[in-house]
């Protein structure tokens, strides 16, 4: 069984200066053509930069209560985020929420650069943006399961996801057993960022309350 689903298309590069100057360029036309104002962009840039791992852990943990819900999140995660007032720009990257089951288990990475699903959990974790990840992932997944001490059975397919200037990809990991009693703001406690990227799981009920 193949373990590595890694997805290429990126169209951009390790070119932070290129992409300044192409977002500047953007923002100039998107006032000039009457889009929206600076204010708008400004307004929206401070409301993402807000965004933290908590916000994301809310939709999904919703998702755990809700199937109906979470057939929504799947098919088209921005309609599903706007339901519980999480509005995405209209410029902004596409955001798909990919599911962790029995049989497979994502990982996402940008390995060109550091694009990351900000607008709903936030600035990625800085090792995120390191080569050291970037380029292991790729070829040895579960060597970085291991380094975050996650452990996946062998016989679950391990997925890399790569994402790219126009995709973003969210991963909802699967729920841990002995959590039926819990309310969906217990359950939110135990998805952390690591488990939202794939390089760990949701946390174990009893690790919450130790804690």
């Amino acid at each position: 069984m193949a373990e590595n689903g890694h997805h290429d298309g990126h169209g951009h590069g390790d070119n932070a200066e290129y992409y300044s100057l192409r977002a500047a360029a953007m923002q100039a036309l998107l006032i000039e053509k009457g889009v929206c104002t600076l204010d708008d962009i400004l307004t929206m840039a401070d409301k993402i930069d807000s965004r933290s791992p908590k916000d994301g852990a809310k939709i999904l943990a919703h998702a755990w209560v809700d199937p109906e819900y979470k057939k929504r999140l799947l098919a088209d995660a921005e309609s599903a985020f706007l339901e519980l007032g999480y509005d995405l720009p209209e410029t902004s990257p596409k955001i798909t929420v990919v599911e962790n089951t029995d049989e497979v288990h994502n990982m996402a990475v940008c390995t060109l650069c550091s694009c990351f699903p900000r607008a709903i959990i936030g600035r990625p974790p800085a090792w995120y943006k390191e080569l050291a990840y970037r380029s292991k992932v790729v070829v040895d997944p579960r060597g970085v399961l291991q380094e975050f001490g996650t452990k996946i059975d062998e016989a679950v397919q391990v997925r890399v996801i790569d994402s790219s200037a126009d995709y973003r990809y969210l991963v909802l990991p699967m729920r841990p057993a002995g959590t039926d009693g819990m309310s969906e703001e217990q359950l939110a406690e135990l998805i952390t960022q690591e488990s939202m990227i794939g390089v760990g799981l949701a946390l174990a009920p009893e690790n919450v309350r130790a804690s």
